[in-house]
């Protein structure tokens, strides 16, 4: 039986599939455009030449989901038997995804709140799955979005990129640092802060960058149980032992997960991205 509230949320959360199906959660996928051709994130596979098209630095750009989809998801799972949806989206500094929410929900046949993550991937991700376990629980709309926020606040994402130009050419970052950074052939570790991706220290080898990632998710982690996630794009082998050393260093580590991000996120970082998100566990409701 359906939960009656339902939770909502975009493909650049990239929830295990497992997650995905256990909890319920509907994903709306972003697109993103390929030599005038449209594709469902996650849906444009290595074998369509994604990374090669983004080594090669063509042409791709990417775009929301237009507002009816939205419309049509929450029809939907109200038709299933949902009486209210949480719909919890990617930062609205990054995407205009949860502005088409908030516009498709005005048709909705019920309530709808549309919250803004303020982040990204598993920064989005665990929010979700947090706010998709209390529905499972029982919780009411409000109770649900309330698990979403406060989790989103909760989390703390890294990540490090070969080169600020991908950012630079979607405009996520400006084009003074990415000159400043390609000059000096510096290797950026960035962050999410305020919704925003900010650049946070500069260091001048990937494996000094990559170190220096493990010790900050160590750091943000502190001594409470956490969950974390270890994202990539074309770099599963560093990725895997990333993880493996986080495992080894922190003792209250609950889970980690490694996720290959899809094309709309890759679009804007380029092969090799590397990142972390620390999620705390300590328990957001009293179910």
């Amino acid at each position: 039986m359906p939960s009656p509230v339902a939770v909502i949320t975009d493909s650049t959360a990239y929830l295990p599939q497992e997650e995905v199906s256990r909890l319920g959660v509907v994903v709306v996928p972003l697109q993103v455009v390929v030599g005038g051709r449209s594709f469902d994130d996650m849906a444009w596979t290595d074998g369509a030449g994604r990374e090669e098209t983004l080594r090669e630095r063509g042409p791709m750009t990417t775009s929301r989901p237009a507002p009816r989809r939205f419309t049509d998801v929450y029809r939907e799972v109200a038709a299933r038997g949902a009486s209210g949806i949480v719909s919890v989206h990617l930062s609205a500094e990054l995407s205009g995804t949860v502005e088409a929410a908030r516009a498709g929900a005005e048709e909705s046949p019920v309530p709808v709140d549309v919250v803004d993550s303020r982040s990204i991937a598993m920064g989005l991700g665990f929010p979700v799955l947090a706010a998709a376990s209390a529905a499972a629980q029982g919780a009411t709309r409000a109770e649900v979005a309330d698990v979403a926020r406060r989790r989103a606040e909760s989390v703390r994402s890294f990540f490090y990129v070969d080169t600020l130009e991908y950012l630079r050419r979607g405009g996520r970052i400006g084009a003074a640092e990415s000159l400043l950074g390609s000059a000096l052939m510096i290797k950026p570790i960035l962050h999410i802060s305020d919704g925003m991706i900010v650049p946070l220290e500069k260091v001048r080898t990937a494996s000094r960058a990559i170190s220096r990632l493990e010790d900050l998710a160590v750091g943000a982690a502190g001594p409470g149980p956490v969950e974390i996630a270890v994202q990539h794009l074309g770099a599963r082998s560093r990725a895997e032992t990333l993880a493996a050393r986080l495992r080894g260093r922190l003792s209250a580590l609950t889970e980690v997960i490694v996720v290959e991000v899809g094309s709309v996120i890759g679009a804007h970082v380029g092969p090799g991205m590397l990142g972390i998100t620390v999620s705390s566990r300590e328990p957001l409701t009293p179910w």
